[in-house]
């Protein structure tokens, strides 16, 4: 045909529009806001090869933190021997500009940890168990009843310290090692993490083999234990199947949502194999329906082009390659 292209604002505008007008249609419990946890500096960083210059990573946590994300995971106090790439997480706590109204959170597996992250300036901690006992032994080096035992004395530790607590929840839908995971199995260790004291409990879909039955399935069972307002998504995207399955959770009353800017970190048990949803893809859904999350996408774009030149690649966020090309 004749027609000339539509210019490029003209295109923005029309995508930026494009969901409002369905949102009534698409289930009228959704969620008025949703916050979102923001944890590509964390476990996207944590599963890339080469090392990230300290720098970068303050630089990625700076440029974040001006977007309206009311929470970005800075670091992981681990020992550097089992993780070398979070082996400067002093010096990225200490470096990073705060934002007034925004958390940073980091991980801290166990006592020492988290007593290296409170000395640092940590404000708030997470800690991390597994619904698969094969998973928490090959990972943690434990069982699950062990992992939860040893997590006790750091919520020991934090209640003294007046500092929350969130924990994230590993192989909600399957595992690499043992297939299916019932979920009686995610509610029980989401149970016994939120009664040791945890706020939120984090439910993750590690290797993203989830569909949103499953999804369904393992929420209802979760939901008989934990208050529904104390649960989070983390969806991998491996099988492409993130975004169906968090707005099944949204549908089910979920409000929390961990993705990672420009959908940083691969799957370590998959070579090649995408991991964390981009967070910009998340937003564009959630704005699309007309969901309030305080993230500005078009800067929110801009910090996941800045990270993915910085690590010599492109960006595994839909939304960030068409917007790019429009």
């Amino acid at each position: 045909s004749n027609m000339a292209p539509l210019p490029t604002r003209v295109l923005l505008r029309m995508v930026q529009n494009f969901g409002r007008k369905y949102s009534t249609s698409t289930g009228k419990n959704l969620p008025e806001y949703v916050k979102i946890v923001e944890v590509g500096p964390r476990d996207g960083l944590q599963n890339e090869k080469e090392l990230v210059p300290t720098s970068v990573k303050v630089d990625l946590i700076n440029r974040l933190s001006e977007t309206g994300l009311p929470v970005i995971e800075a670091t992981s106090f681990v020992s550097p021997k089992w993780v070398p790439q979070m082996g400067d997480h002093s010096e990225v706590l200490r470096d990073i500009r705060r934002h007034p109204g925004v958390n940073y959170p980091v991980l801290t597996p166990n006592l020492k940890g988290f007593q290296s992250a409170v000395a640092a300036g940590a404000k708030e901690v997470a800690i991390f168990g597994a619904a698969s006992e094969s998973f928490s032994k090959k990972n943690i080096n434990c069982t699950i009843e062990e992992s939860l035992r040893r997590f006790d004395e750091v919520m020991k530790a934090a209640k003294e310290a007046n500092i929350p607590v969130r924990a994230y929840v590993s192989c909600v839908l399957g595992c690499p090692y043992e297939g299916k995971i019932q979920p009686q199995a995610v509610a029980e260790v989401a149970k016994k993490m939120y009664a040791m004291g945890c706020y939120e409990i984090s439910l993750g879909d590690t290797i993203g083999v989830g569909t949103p039955g499953g999804m369904q399935d393992m929420l209802d069972a979760v939901a008989k234990e934990v208050p529904i307002n104390a649960l989070a998504v983390h969806c991998h995207d491996t099988y492409g199947q993130a975004l169906a399955n968090i707005l099944t959770a949204l549908q089910m009353g979920v409000s929390v949502v961990d993705s990672s800017v420009a959908g940083l970190g691969g799957c370590p048990y998959a070579k090649g194999a995408s991991g964390n949803v981009a967070t910009e893809d998340v937003v564009y859904m959630l704005h699309g329906l007309g969901i309030r999350t305080g993230v500005n996408l078009d800067k929110l774009t801009s910090v996941g082009s800045f990270i993915s030149t910085a690590l010599g690649r492109r960006t595994s966020s839909k939304v960030a390659q068409a917007m790019s090309k429009l």
